[in-house]
């Protein structure tokens, strides 16, 4: 759960420390006290877009910084484990940071993470349920995907959607090959004539190179062979030759070991370079011998240069390319005779996609089925304790023409909430506050489910009030039994069935507006309930009612103790007054 959440130098806040605690906690306030910012402080902390317009006046950067204790979750550290992050104690703490230039950093237990992975994690501790989420409920789509995490076909879903993928794969497979084999009849002619030519040349591949070497040696052969004869001459020919002025270096060298022994290497020296020399002479003398003066082989090589330098014009600015182009023409020209059978390969790999997504769809379907009466029948149990006790609701599922990646049909939310009108579809039928409680009531019976530790509603109370508002409150604490509930709410019938209540104020530091909270209890807590009320805090009126409030809510807290919401004991249990 989170246990903490502290915020610096974001929007109004300067400095904040949220502690949060076991059970049902709501957050309250006057209207533009900070309430949002939280959230959104929140949000952010949980992978949102982040925005160097989110940091304070005068700071140079903002940061938001949770408190997690998965002490009784051990899956999480595990997943924490898969993901490289250090999580040996029970306490995880994710961080995000935001720069005056605009770039963030994110942290989980001191290690840095992406933006992406911080909000991976963050999805497995804390699911955050806004007004825009029960406006949500109206896309098809999120309606679709909440049936499908009833029903628990998470896998199904999976497995539909890769048999889909399959079978399109096979036809774009099949649509292309189609096409090809169309566009390689309609060229047949001309690709005929090209292969032809090319494959006429009979071209070798690294022939342009090897052609290249051997007409510039048969046109410079008589150059080549005298200056090979001239420096086998120079090396060991008649006269003053290299090989013969050696002798004397040798005798030199003998003279001078006899004097010095230690000069042994110099005649291992002087026996490599000459016995070089000697090779040096053998290899030009029959490289001379081996070169030939041969017009008509230097008349052939030039034609043979000539073919390629016109096929290279026609068929691609290198050598390489005429050979790719031969390729590919005679690749185009097979299509026109073995598509028949590729096709009949890729229609039967059609035919086998399109049979396992149907098994798939129909299974999912089958789910979906069962899942949407079970749904329905919840929601309609729960209905009635959210002020709506004629409301009844149901799951309709359309076929479609053809399966789709989602499966055989659409899903629909209907609702009849008055007695004696017809189920419509939800987006033509609740306002905005029955809109936000049929998302409760889906949330509350999908959390039975939901292993994310920690639930967060941000005004979902909107457009309700009086005993409905109670009806949520009690909804909401009901969810709180299994997990943390935190609510931003300004209704006092629900603020007075809270675990936990904090207040948000505004204020000035040094000039420039702040925000901050308490917690409260005891009087407090009765002053900020007789606040809600709209009364005036400080009236005796206000305050009996808001006490009133608070008795009414009196439950066993967490420990078990039966004590009333404002931290005393129920009406019931003090002497001299009676419950009502």
């Amino acid at each position: 759960m989170l246990t903490e959440l502290r915020i610096r130098n974001f929007a109004i806040i300067e400095s904040l420390s949220l502690p949060l605690a076991r059970g049902f906690n709501v957050l309250s306030g006057e209207t533009g006290a900070g309430k949002s910012i939280i959230v959104g402080a929140l949000g952010l902390l949980l992978g949102e877009r982040a925005s160097a317009d989110l940091i304070r006046t005068g700071a140079e950067r903002a940061s938001v910084e949770g408190v997690f204790d998965i002490g009784e979750r051990p899956e999480l550290a595990s997943l924490l484990d898969e993901r490289g992050i250090e999580a040996d104690e029970p306490l995880v703490v994710l961080k995000r940071e935001i720069a005056a230039a605009g770039r963030t950093r994110a942290w989980v237990n001191g290690s840095a993470v992406s933006a992406t992975l911080l909000a991976e994690i963050g999805r497995h501790l804390v699911n955050l349920h806004g007004q825009h989420e029960a406006q949500a409920l109206l896309d098809p789509d999120s309606q679709r995907r909440i049936l499908d995490a009833f029903a628990g076909a998470a896998e199904a879903t999976a497995q539909t959607r890769d048999a889909y993928d399959d079978l399109a794969s096979a036809r774009r497979e099949i649509a292309d090959l189609q096409h090809r084999r169309s566009e390689a009849e309609r060229r047949a002619d001309y690709l005929r004539h090209v292969a032809k030519e090319i494959e006429e040349a009979k071209l070798v591949e690294g022939e342009d190179t090897r052609l290249e070497d051997e007409a510039r040696r048969l046109e410079n052969a008589e150059e080549l062979r005298t200056l090979a004869a001239g420096i086998a001459s120079a090396i060991d020919g008649e006269g003053e030759a290299v090989l013969t002025l050696l002798g004397g270096v040798e005798r030199n060298l003998a003279g001078i070991q006899r004097i010095d022994p230690t000069l042994a290497r110099l005649q291992e020296l002087y026996d490599t370079a000459y016995y070089n020399l000697e090779a040096l002479a053998r290899e030009l003398e029959e490289y001379e011998g081996s070169i030939d003066l041969d017009p008509a082989r230097l008349d052939e090589v030039r034609a043979r240069r000539d073919l390629l330098f016109r096929l290279t014009k026609k068929y691609g600015a290198t050598f390489a390319d005429v050979l790719e182009t031969g390729r590919r023409t005679r690749e185009e020209l097979d299509l026109v005779d073995s598509a028949g059978l590729d096709l009949r390969q890729l229609e039967a790999r059609e035919r086998e996609a399109r049979s396992r997504l149907g098994e798939q769809a129909a299974a999912l379907s089958d789910l979906r089925r069962a899942a949407a009466q079970r749904l329905a029948e919840n929601v309609d149990q729960i209905l009635p304790d959210l002020g709506m006790p004629d409301g009844h609701f149901s799951v309709r599922l359309q076929p479609l023409a053809e399966i789709g990646p989602n499966g055989a049909e659409d899903v629909e939310f209907r609702v009849s909430l008055n007695i004696g009108h017809e189920e419509r579809a939800l987006s033509r039928v609740a306002s905005g506050g029955e809109l936000s409680r049929v998302m409760l009531a889906l949330k509350t019976i999908l959390a039975r489910l939901d292993h994310v530790p920690t639930l967060v509603f941000d005004e979902v109370d909107a457009g309700i009030g009086g005993r409905v508002g109670l009806m949520v409150g009690e909804t909401m604490r009901s969810v709180a039994a299994h997990h943390q509930v935190f609510a931003i709410t300004h209704l006092p019938q629900i603020a007075a069935r809270a675990h936990h209540h904090i207040v948000v104020a505004k204020g000035a530091r040094g000039g420039v507006t702040a925000a901050d909270v308490t917690v409260l209890s005891g009087p407090a807590r009765v002053a900020e309930i007789a606040r809600m009320l709209g009364g005036d805090p400080e009236s005796s009126v206000s305050r009996a009612h808001a006490r009133e409030l608070l008795d009414a809510a009196a439950i066993p807290d967490l420990a078990g103790a039966s004590v009333g919401a404002n931290g005393a004991p129920p009406a019931s249990q003090r002497p001299g007054r009676r419950r009502r």
